[in-house]
């Protein structure tokens, strides 16, 4: 065992003596040692219910035959971060998970590690932090969030907050309903209920294997997810005595059935950015040439909020993961499971209840997959759209540029009526670099859409956008303007076409315009300088290499 280093021999009477001190007997030396690693915290509401899950892994690891070792990771609740300074955080914390994994993994030399996750960054962080180590590992997220309920109406937390204070601002909505709203969209522990960013990663995190059979979907305080937490708990310790290494389920295989479902479901766009970081970490190339590959041959057979009506809990009574993986069998390949089966047996033995959430071939809802990536003139190493939350009318668009070089200052413009029909928002200087941390601008496409523009305005950035988002929103726009990409040179009035079906991202500019504009083209001062985000802005790569630190 990778513990026998800290444990056995002569030269390890110190070590021992410490372990002794915190409790241990003699007799649970000779087990394996299994950190936990938990991101349990009292500001998001995704990890308030950690504690619980913690007892029940506990519980399983010395089931098992383990001795378990919790230690923290921090979190970042996204929403809570939005709309301000707080959002250069969470992609920079990514990093941060991930060093600490290594960190304390290596330190003590644990046998094995289960994680419990949930949120955004934190889960991408992890399996980076379990590929980069390849220790024994198992993931645990911890569930998404019921629906929240006004009268018979279910709430979504983006559709009726974000959107919602748009329309209040219209005088749609009273205020009065707004603070109803405001008490009832989320109405206790989990992640947030649509298929945003923290559910998608934990679909993905099954899919690839990385999770028990069901995990992703089981719901947030349900009794099927503490028994998933203690088996986890207990099946940590077979993989430790068997020793099934991440490195024989994280492969180019099983992160193409990730992706596979991620455009089926019509993920996050904010996926593309963690599967090319897991990718990197595990020795895997992959680029966004792939993605869009694989969607072009993927049906969208889902539409969850906020592409639809349909809630997370919606795709747990129908089936969950295995049912997804049952549907879309013939596009997958048979890749392992942490819990030994493969996934051509996880699927065989799902059941679909529900046809209208998951959609048959024939009935599908799209033809592609979920996120399509753009390149031209504007976007030449790429940049990325959720195609599956664009209404039809706006897959095609051209209009006029309407420049920020910030997400507050558009915010303004939107509220105050200054963006029109016809316009293009773009919000630069909000790369990774730039940004830095590449902020989600979660808050200005909410607000398109609750203004009543999201059929006749279209936004890009070099940012990125929440997995609540839609319309036509482009984001991860390759090069950032701070790396001296196309879209710092923009000005307003410039012709911006928008072509998903074609791939296409153009400015009406020709090279010798675009050439001559960058001739007095002055950068941007870095808008830190001073702490981490200075040292990350420093390091991060572009978007369309997963902002990976160099």
């Amino acid at each position: 065992m990778r513990s026998d280093k800290i444990k056995k021999g002569l030269e390890r009477v110190p070590h021992r003596a410490l372990l002794h001190a915190t409790g241990l007997s003699r007799k649970d030396l000779s087990r394996p040692f299994i950190g936990v690693a938990t991101s349990s915290t009292d500001l998001i509401p995704g990890h308030i219910g950690m504690k619980d899950l913690e007892r029940f892994i506990e519980r399983g690891i010395c089931f098992g035959g383990g001795v378990p070792f919790f230690f923290g990771i921090p979190g970042i609740c996204d929403g809570i971060a939005m709309g301000h300074l707080g959002m250069c955080y969470p992609l920079a914390l990514r990093e941060i998970v991930a060093d600490t994994i290594e960190t304390v993994c290596n330190a003590h030399q644990l046998d094995g590690l289960v994680c419990l996750t949930n949120c955004d960054k934190i889960t991408p962080g992890m399996l980076m932090g379990i590929a980069r180590l390849n220790v024994l590992a198992i993931v645990v997220t911890a569930a998404p969030m019921l629906s929240g309920r006004m009268g018979k109406k279910k709430l979504a937390f983006v559709h009726d907050t974000f959107e919602a204070l748009a329309r209040a601002k219209k005088g749609e909505i009273s205020s009065e309903e707004l603070s109803c709203l405001e008490m009832n969209a989320c109405p206790g522990a989990g992640s947030c209920q649509g298929l945003y960013t923290a559910n998608t990663m934990a679909c993905l995190t099954e899919t690839m294997g990385m999770s028990l059979p069901g995990c992703a979907t089981a719901l947030a305080v349900s009794a099927k997810k503490r028994r998933i937490a203690q088996a986890s708990g207990e099946r940590i310790v077979e993989l430790v005595k068997k020793d099934i290494t991440p490195s024989q389920i994280i492969t180019r295989e099983s992160l193409e059935n990730a992706i596979v479902v991620d455009m089926a479901l019509g993920g996050s766009s904010n996926t593309v950015l963690h599967l090319m970081s897991i990718a990197h970490e595990a020795g895997v190339n992959l680029d966004l040439k792939t993605f869009d590959k694989i969607s072009k041959k993927t049906p969208n057979i889902t539409k969850l909020e906020p592409a639809g009506t349909h809630y997370m809990e919606d795709l747990e009574y129908a089936g969950g993961i295995p049912a997804v993986l049952k549907r879309l069998k013939g596009l997958l390949s048979n890749t392992l499971n942490v819990s030994g089966e493969k996934t051509f047996a996880i699927a065989q033995k799902a059941e679909i209840f529900d046809e209208d959430v998951i959609r048959p071939s024939g009935r599908e809802y799209g033809k592609e997959g979920g996120i399509a990536t753009l390149f031209g003139n504007l976007a030449p190493q790429g940049a990325v759209v959720k195609q599956s939350a664009v209404s039809a009318q706006m897959m095609r668009f051209t209009g006029k540029a309407k420049v920020f070089n910030r997400e507050e200052t558009a915010m303004q413009a939107i509220m105050s009526g200054k963006i029109k029909s016809g316009d293009v928002v773009v919000i630069r200087y909000e790369g990774p670099s730039g940004g830095p941390g590449m902020r989600e601008m979660l808050a200005p496409t909410s607000a398109i859409v609750g203004m009543g523009l999201a059929d006749s305005v279209a936004l890009i950035t070099d940012g990125r956008f929440s997995g609540g988002t839609k319309g036509p929103c482009i984001g991860h726009v390759s090069p950032e303007a701070a790396s001296k990409g196309p879209i710092a040179i923009l000005r307003d009035g410039d012709i911006i076409t928008i072509d998903i079906p074609d791939r296409k991202l153009e400015v009406k500019l020709t090279a010798v315009e675009i050439a001559k504009r960058f001739k007095s083209w002055k950068a941007v001062e870095p808008k830190i300088k001073t702490g981490y985000l200075a040292r990350y802005s420093r390091l991060v790569s572009s978007a369309d290499k997963g902002a990976i630190l160099q």
